[in-house]
């Protein structure tokens, strides 16, 4: 395709041919004759119009358009201006975009390249690393070849479908396979133009250092090569910028001096004492940006609660027997398996709390699986994974899975499996403090459970003495379109009784 559109430029530069008669009155020393330029038909030298061409001279026009046409598929394949690959013998230059990640993922944001300018990259080997609204995903190079500009930086909202690199690929059919990235390629002159209009030349770390500073990277005047943007520029900008707004509010100090005597100027305290405390915009990311769309849509359904006190007498003392006698010190036994699973043994009593609702159709889907997803608070957010098959699982199976779920969220490195298909929420916000909370639901499913603390308490017997028991106070929020009270209230009491009576839980194990 690019050879049939180089092919046609030339045609049409060259325009009508003249040919050149063997006997000419005028000589045209072959030695000394200048080609004619692309887009001039070349001079007739004073010879007389023939209709005779010469096999020379035609064999001279044809091999000095096959040249043309060389030079330009070598402008068209070596275009770029990127100074990590202008010596590099490459065959062209294709784009790596930002592929689909995911189903109705539409942007991610770039958390760290692997990779920099200049470096070989063989197929399949990462580049970077970005996050969507639901995991953490690795991006990889189709092609092998060598990194020739890197579009983004950290911290960029990167939409599917856009270039995050340029790379010159080694394998010379690719150009034909992917010509629309070729089409892309400019060459220096028009990059450098483009520059001029919608950025500038700089590596990314150049960016990342003048959006510390506040500083539009097109006003600062590049002295690299081809107009580069260097670290120097920008800090040599900053310092520049700040001392012309430093001379600026002089003139309001000498006009403050020249006030006369006596004259109040009802100065606030505060700015008299010389601090200046600045307002700072936190850009919302990866699950805080899928947080504020999936609590904005709960927010639209009618919700209720329902509010339980469960007696964890028995299952602190099944805790304490199953850390007693662990023998893997890799397995931390904890209260959370044990009330995941004897939620399971609940959920097969009463599928209804384990569905989701189709608004569209009005149907409820009961899942077979019981998917009990948990919310966890990390330091990119608040994320829930969820544990899959959780009635065909033991508790040291649910031990081991939650192990696993925690310490890949808190490394930012969950799959997109690990955060897909729940069916079911359970919140501990206990395990940071208070003793329950009012929870919303995670959409589409209908319904969500927040554990608060398990802490001592004052109960009364039968007789009237006064003896402690471990209480946890849980919080069951519903869809009231799907659910009713009477529902929920059932479905608690089931599950409190595997809780007090973990002995239960023997006879309904598989």
């Amino acid at each position: 395709m690019i050879g049939r559109r180089a092919w046609r430029e030339l045609r049409r530069s060259y325009g009508r041919r003249w040919p050149i008669p063997a006997a000419c009155q005028v000589p045209c020393p072959s030695p000394g004759f200048a080609a004619p330029e692309l887009g001039r038909p070349p001079a007739r030298s004073g010879c007389a119009k023939s209709s005779r061409a010469p096999l020379a001279t035609a064999a001279f026009l044809s091999s000095d358009l096959r040249f043309r046409f060389e030079d330009l598929c070598r402008m068209k394949a070596c275009g770029f201006s990127s100074d990590a690959l202008r010596d590099a013998p490459v065959a062209g230059m294709v784009d790596v975009p930002l592929a689909q990640t995911g189903e109705g993922i539409a942007e991610c944001e770039l958390l760290k390249w692997f990779v920099q300018e200049g470096d070989l990259i063989e197929e399949f080997q990462p580049l970077c690393e970005v996050q969507s609204d639901k995991a953490t995903i690795e991006i990889t190079s189709r092609y092998k070849g060598k990194v020739a500009h890197i579009n983004c930086i950290p911290g960029d909202i990167v939409k599917v479908g856009e270039t995050l690199l340029k790379m010159a690929v080694e394998d010379p059919h690719l150009l034909m396979e992917d010509c629309g990235g070729l089409e892309n390629v400019n060459s220096p002159t028009s990059e450098m133009i483009k520059s001029k209009k919608c950025g500038v030349l700089s590596t990314p770390a150049v960016r990342g250092l003048a959006k510390e500073y506040g500083i539009d990277i097109t006003d600062v005047h590049g002295t690299g090569r081809d107009g580069r943007v260097l670290k120097e520029d920008v800090l040599r900008y900053a310092a520049d910028k700040r001392i012309m707004e430093g001379s600026s509010t002089s003139p309001g100090t000498d006009h403050e001096e020249q006030l006369p005597e006596g004259a109040q100027t009802h100065h606030n305290v505060s700015a008299k004492s010389g601090w200046h405390y600045n307002d700072e915009t936190i850009p919302l990311r990866g699950f805080q940006r899928a947080m504020v769309k999936s609590m904005s849509l709960a927010a639209k359904v009618p919700h209720f609660h329902y509010v339980e006190e469960i007696n964890c007498d028995a299952l602190v003392e099944l805790k304490a027997s199953f850390q007693d006698n662990n023998t893997d010190p890799d397995v931390k036994h904890t209260f959370l398996p044990l009330l995941i699973k004897s939620l399971s043994m609940a959920l097969s009593k009463y599928p209804i709390m384990n569905s989701c609702f189709n608004e569209e159709s009005l149907e409820v889907i009961l899942k077979g699986s019981h998917n009990i997803g948990i919310a966890m608070a990390t330091p990119n957010g608040l994320v829930v994974p969820n544990i899959k098959n959780v009635q065909s699982l033991s508790i040291l199976e649910i031990t081991k899975e939650l192990s696993r779920l925690q310490q890949f969220a808190l490394n930012n490195k969950l799959n997109p499996e690990d955060v897909s298909g729940g069916t079911i929420t359970l919140s501990n916000i206990g395990a940071i403090g208070g003793k329950f909370g009012s929870p919303l639901l995670n959409l589409p499913e209908v319904a969500i459970i927040a554990v608060g603390r398990i802490q001592n308490a004052p109960q009364f017997a039968d007789d009237g003495d006064v003896y402690p028991v471990s209480i946890m106070t849980v919080n069951v929020g519903a869809d009231h379109r799907v659910l009713d009270g009477a529902t929920v209230a059932r479905f608690c009491n089931e599950w409190k009784q595997y809780v007090e009576k973990p002995e239960l839980l023997m006879l309904q194990m598989r």
